[in-house]
């Protein structure tokens, strides 16, 4: 790992940006969980802060900006989202090799797959961190990007369109074999994109476990990160990702992404839904839209990261075989289309 972060160049340079030398020294620890970028814990005499950084090896077009990701995080500082603080960045990747950014670490809990012992045990509880998750998503859809700095930060007009062409192209970068029902999906959501109602700062990968929670009170976030695909663009593609995630019971367990809202307690997408709804003034008439494209983009994602993953670029994390995995996620997106079209 360490041959990731290169403590012996990156040491010296940290110690001078934070005037403290204690952090010509630290230990690197791989972050579980991450899929795409890396993300690196870096602890030391001087404490610990958080490292992100590319994967390995090659990378599809316009994907893994770090620069973007320290932008936004330091353009939301002070605002009602909670985002960690950037230290240091490095745009130019002269220093480890590749461009990254060093940021505070937040004293938070993920949850992933399981609670830990006495962490919301109640259904209360467990709607109460619901009801947080969409208050931060829908607070950040409320942020005057222009007021935040970020008024060129993304082409909010086309924005779907565009993103279809997109991860159309991030997927015949990535593809092993043709998948039809993946086609199909994409054909359908091209021929009903509706028209833009706003736009606002998107997450682009808003979920549970891209959040860290209060450790004693689930009703509060503590930072929002993985800020990797955001852009400006229509605040129901964030929602409709956050119920792609939000899996109920009864549905199948995915294999690259928790399912914790699965267990009994949690509510289900239809409350997650509402309140987002009641909280923002946003009419849901096109959701389905959205939860069906968080499907094809989730299913180009998840062949990216097997790409990735088959080509040693994920520092030895593996996945196993994901083509069925791609393969449900699209006929799911197209049974959202069949349900609600």
């Amino acid at each position: 790992m360490r041959e990731l972060v290169r403590p012996d160049r990156l040491g010296p340079v940290l110690a001078a940006a934070l005037g403290d030398d204690d952090w010509r020294e630290f230990d690197v620890t791989l972050i579980a969980g991450g899929k795409s970028n890396l993300t690196f814990e870096l602890t030391g005499p001087a404490g610990s802060v958080v490292l992100r950084r590319p994967p390995t090896g090659n990378v599809l077009p316009s994907a893994h900006d770090m620069a973007r990701e320290a932008r936004v995080q330091q353009a939301l500082a002070g605002t009602p989202v909670p985002v960690p603080q950037v230290l240091y960045e490095d745009r130019t990747g002269d220093l480890i090799g590749v461009p990254f950014y060093v940021m505070g670490k937040v004293d938070g809990l993920v949850v992933r797959d399981e609670l830990p012992p006495g962490y919301a045990p109640a259904a209360a509880d467990r709607v109460a961190m619901a009801d947080a998750l969409v208050d931060v998503l829908a607070d950040l859809h409320r942020i005057d990007p222009a007021a935040a700095g970020l008024g060129d930060y993304g082409r909010p007009a086309g924005f779907m369109a565009r993103q279809l062409r997109r991860w159309r192209s991030q997927w015949d970068a990535s593809k092993t074999h043709d998948l039809p029902e993946l086609d199909e999906l994409g054909t359908r959501l091209m021929a009903a994109v509706p028209d833009a109602k706003r736009s606002a700062i998107v997450h682009g990968d808003f979920r549970l476990d891209n959040c860290l929670l209060d450790h004693r009170d689930p009703a509060r976030v503590r930072a929002v990160l993985d800020w990797e695909l955001s852009t400006l663009g229509d605040p129901l593609a964030d929602l409709g990702m956050l119920l792609f995630y939000w899996r109920e019971p009864g549905e199948p367990e995915p294999l690259l992404t928790p399912a914790i809202t699965r267990g009994e307690g949690f509510p289900g997408r239809a409350h997650l839904a509402e309140r987002y709804a009641r909280r923002t003034g946003t009419h849901l008439k096109e959701l389905a839209f959205f939860e069906a494209f968080a499907h094809f983009k989730f299913a180009i994602i998840a062949q990216g990261v097997a790409a990735r993953a088959a080509a040693g670029a994920m520092a030895g994390q593996t996945f196993g075989d994901l083509d069925g995995e791609v393969r449900r996620i699209a006929a799911e997106g197209l049974a959202v289309i069949d349900r609600k079209g």
